[in-house]
């Protein structure tokens, strides 16, 4: 018998794990609006909900499940939001932001230029989850991002 891996090939320190009221449908959702790959999934014996599934969107894991009430796992449909945004780093913004609005995601933050040099805005998909999509435009200093949210937050510098 060989020796399980640690860390298993293709997984990071950090990965998260979201929760949806249809997983099968989520999955769905993000190969049409972030390009997602389907790597694997196990259904519940009664082949209703999905246990565990995992994408990968660009190159980074992501696991999902269906929600499980009895066991204290719940999406943010069902907690009426979530605190959380799942960032994407991608190479055209505009693009990724539009296809993502295609598929189904609602504009929670218009796309535009930011102070900290990001073309940067987010959306909130159907199972109510929220994703940041940015592409780093220019580099900016600590030092202007600090007067540039002094400014924004309505403080002279």
């Amino acid at each position: 018998m060989s020796k399980a891996q640690p860390i298993t090939d293709g997984m990071n320190t950090v990965t998260p794990h979201l929760v949806c009221k249809d997983a099968a449908r989520a999955i769905e959702f993000y190969k049409k609006a972030f390009g997602a790959e389907e790597r694997f999934r196990l259904n519940t014996p009664d082949g209703k909900k999905v246990l565990h599934a995992s994408i990968v969107i660009g190159d980074s894991m992501v696991m999902l499940a269906d929600e499980f009430p009895d066991w204290g796992s719940v999406g943010p449909e069902t907690l009426k939001g979530t605190p959380v945004v799942l960032h994407l780093n991608v190479k055209d913004a505009d693009s990724a932001f539009d296809q993502a609005v295609r598929a189904g995601a609602t504009v929670t933050m218009p796309l535009e230029e930011m102070f900290w040099g990001d073309r940067y805005g987010q959306v909130r998909d159907p199972f109510g989850h929220s994703w940041s999509i940015a592409t780093h435009i220019r580099d900016v200093s600590l030092e202007e991002m600090e007067q540039a949210a002094k400014a924004m937050f309505g403080q002279q510098p």
